[in-house]
Formats: C-alpha cells, structure tokens, sequence
C-alpha cells in the first residue's frame, strides 16, 4: 500500500496522517459549506441560485494553487491540452449540475450517496458500447448505491418544495452522466499523452484541467447573465461570500492534499479516504444541519453505505497480487 520511504524524509505513518487528515479536513469543510451556500436564504427571501459563478470562483482558486504548485515542481512541456479542455469542460459541467441539484431542492445527502453512484453510468455506457462485463457483485453494488439513495428521498419527513427537488434529481442524474462521459475523457487524456511521451506532474492536471474548468464557467456563467446577479447577491449578502470564499479555498487545499497522497501512496489508499469521505459528510450533514430522517430513512442510508463500503472491499480484493 504505502510507498518506500525516502532516506531523511517523514515516516510513511506521519504522511498517512497529513494526507488523510488534509484530505477529511478540506473535504468535510467543503461539502458543509456548499450545502451552506445553497440553504441560505436573504432578508428578502431570495437564495443563491448561480451555480456557474460558484465554479468560476472555485476553478479560479485551484488555478492559482495549481500555478503555485506547477511553478514550484516545474511545468512539463509539450502537453497536449485539447483532451484538457475537452475533460475541463465535461468535469465543470457535472460539478455544476450538482450545485444546481442543491440549488433546486436536492438535500444534500442526498445528493450526496447519489454522486457515490459513478459506477450507474459508466456501467450502462459500458454495457451499450459493448466494451466491458461486470460481475453480480457489481451489479448488486450500484444497485445498493441507487435504491438506498431512493429509500432515503422517499423516507424524507416531508417538506416543500416538490417540484423543486424533481429538477434536482434531474441535474443530478445528469451530473453522474457527466461523471462517466468525464472519465471516459480522462481516459483518452492519458492514452494521448502516452502517446506524445508526456508524463504530466500532479499540478500540471490541477492547474490545466482548472485553467479550462474555469474558461468555461466563465463562458457559461457570463452567457447566463450569472456574474453580475452573483456579485449582486454577494455583495448585498456578505456572509454568503465568506463561505464562498472558505469553499473554493478548501477545494484548492482539498486537491493538494490529494495530490500529495497520490505521490506518497498506493491509488487505494486515495480510494478509500474519498468514499469514506462521502460517508461521513452524509452523516455529518444530517445530524449538524437538521435533516429528519424516517426508519426507513435511515433504512436507506444503511444500504446505500453498504454499497459504497461493498464497492470499496472489492477494489481492495481486485489490488492484491495473485498468489501463483
């Protein structure tokens, strides 16, 4: 799992612990805040609702983290980046999809487990293309993933706003669309870049998948008229910018740790704090932010879980080395 240890450097035990530690800190913070930014409401009764502006904000902080970074270690040339613009895009997109689930109703853990779903997507884009098989597990996986998200929606103690929420489940089924399309970008990324001889640094992906990240939010949030009515609402409402501010932070200080834990570990080790990571922001979101939960609310969470933690265990089995 871990790495060898460099002479003179920290022992593996000390970098677990930044990584990890780095990784539930920024993260945890930052699935708070965004649900923050979108529950609240003005003195007017109007509610954040640009979730474009909010991604040009959080893209521009990882940029500028990402340039720090890359300038530090050093830039790699010779990069081809339309495969990085074309990722950039797809990934802003999804993001976006799920603030505007939060922004229409969609609680936040539920939004939450369902974005633990990837594997839906990819499935069925997999499965129609032809390209791939899936054990029963797999199957029953995604399936425990997805009902159990479902049980809880349907064992939410009932509130307003149902129509709402029906166009939040919409952007959230196309955010994991958008999720499995990304990946499938991702994939050819790499393929290209082996193709040229490239191998690109950590923050040469941070600071260049952000830098289109943030081309095309900017594009789209401007087209949408969403930079101006963002400004406005921030400036007469200063709280929501402090948290928007903390949120694009944590996501840029999220990453590095991210990064840095690829570096030292083993990709299950990254695997297993970021889908642990969903779990608690889910439960942490409930018992901190006043989410009232049915039996078979809670039903629900308890199998949604079991099929993250399921998924988990058999990306660990898949990591072993056969025993000849």
């Amino acid at each position: 799992m871990m790495m060898n240890e460099e002479k003179g450097g920290l022992p593996s035990s000390v970098k677990l612990m930044i990584g990890v530690g780095g990784i539930y800190a920024a993260f945890l913070y930052y699935g708070s805040l965004q649900e923050d930014v979108f529950r609240f409401t003005a003195e007017d009764g109007s509610q954040f609702k640009q979730a474009w502006f909010l991604q040009v904000l959080e893209a521009f902080a990882n940029v500028v983290i990402g340039f720090i970074g890359m300038t530090i270690s050093g830039p790699t040339k010779g990069i081809p980046l339309t495969m990085f613009g074309i990722s950039g895009a797809s990934q802003v997109t999804a993001k976006a999809c799920t603030s505007l689930a939060l922004a229409n109703g969609l609680s936040f853990p539920i939004a939450t487990l369902a974005k633990s779903g990837k594997m839906a997507p990819v499935m069925a884009g997999s499965l129609l293309l032809g390209g791939a098989t899936y054990n029963m597990r797999e199957y029953l996986n995604v399936v425990a993933i997805v009902g159990g998200t479902a049980i809880v929606s349907l064992g939410k103690k009932k509130g307003t706003g149902g129509s709402s929420s029906s166009l939040g489940v919409l952007f959230i089924v196309l955010s994991l669309v958008l999720d499995g399309v990304t990946a499938g970008f991702q994939k050819r990324l790499k393929e290209e870049t082996a193709k040229v001889g490239v191998k690109p640094k950590p923050y040469d992906y941070m600071f260049w998948t952000n830098l289109f990240m943030c081309g095309t939010a900017v594009v789209i949030a401007l087209g949408l008229g969403e930079v101006q009515t963002g400004v406005a609402f921030c400036s007469n409402n200063p709280e929501v910018l402090q948290k928007i501010i903390k949120f694009a932070l944590c996501s840029a200080v999220g990453q590095s740790f991210i990064f840095y834990t690829i570096a030292n570990f083993d990709p299950l080790i990254l695997s297993t704090v970021t889908t642990t990571r969903k779990i608690f922001s889910v439960l942490l979101s409930i018992f901190l932010k006043g989410h009232s939960l049915s039996t078979v609310g809670w039903s629900g969470i308890g199998l949604a879980c079991s099929g993250i933690l399921s998924e988990l265990q058999s990306k660990r089995a898949k990591s072993k080395p056969k025993s000849t």
